[in-house]
């Protein structure tokens, strides 16, 4: 999950009254909200880890094509399913790097002290903005399978109050949706570790709270999962098992196929997995 959030001291929104399974969508409206965890890109300030091998202005380009494709994605899986997209944005005042967004996906800030509070506070504002369940997604997952989202989706809509996770191979979670504000699940959790999914894991099960848990997928937030993400576009490298078909991407596979071609992406990636596995 992307760490987009940080410090501004914002108040959580107010939720509706909430019924023993959480609340119905307002009449007309998607019963899954889901929030990409979106940061305006910005070059040296946003997905530094991917630099090296990558320069700051590229790993910013890598964030706004990944934004893109996930914002495709979310539309896409909107004509499946009762979803609707949302990107919960940062830093404060960015609104505008987000006009390239499509009409279907809507905008707020989200910018707390720390990533928990930023997670909480998209979740209770997706609810209280009338959907009956909400996700909060990553940032990092150009490719995430379409019906991953779709399946969170089906899940929350069944009747029973219960969370949905989809855990990242890094030890985080790429999703995370409630059908009902659990602030436990946002406590006491070593964010940016790989503790992440097993400790929401334990606060659900401190609560008593049922957890549907979704394929595993990967974050492209370093070097090495960036060489992953290009060995599934161009090589045929599937990531993790069944017959789950991966996003296009298409903005991002352009970005990778024009460093190729005018900086050397590919060669660069190369001497990056040479130096880890000689490390």
């Amino acid at each position: 999950m992307s760490k987009s959030c940080s410090s501004a001291n914002v108040g959580l929104p107010m939720l509706r009254p909430q019924g023993e399974d959480g609340i119905a969508p307002l009449h007309g409206l998607a019963f899954c909200g889901i929030a990409v965890m979106a940061k305006a890109s910005k070059p040296g300030r946003t997905k530094t880890r991917l630099s090296p091998p990558l320069t700051g202005d590229e790993a910013a380009l890598f964030n706004t094509a990944f934004l893109r494709d996930i914002a495709a994605n979310l539309l896409n899986a909107g004509r499946g399913g009762s979803i609707a997209g949302y990107m919960a944005y940062g830093p404060p005042g960015e609104h505008a790097f987000f006009d390239f967004l499509p009409a279907g996906i809507k905008i707020f800030e989200a910018w707390h002290p720390n990533f928990g509070e930023c997670l909480s506070a998209t979740i209770v504002e997706l609810l209280g903005r009338g959907h009956g369940a909400a996700c909060v997604l990553n940032a990092d997952s150009p490719t995430l399978p379409q019906a991953f989202l779709l399946e969170a989706a089906r899940v929350l809509a069944a009747p029973g109050d219960r969370a949905v996770l989809g855990p990242s191979n890094d030890g985080g979670y790429y999703l995370l949706g409630l059908k009902r504000h659990h602030a436990r699940l946002f406590e006491d959790i070593a964010w940016s570790t790989e503790r992440v999914a097993a400790q929401t894991l334990e606060r659900a099960t401190e609560i008593g709270l049922a957890v549907h848990v979704l394929p595993t997928w990967y974050d492209v937030d370093d070097a090495e999962a960036l060489a992953i993400l290009r060995g599934e576009l161009f090589d045929g490298h599937a990531f993790g098992i069944g017959d789950a078909r991966p996003a296009e991407a298409r903005h991002t596979r352009s970005l990778i196929e024009r460093l190729d071609r005018d900086a050397r992406l590919a060669f660069r990636l190369g001497d990056v997995s040479l130096e880890r596995s000689s490390g």
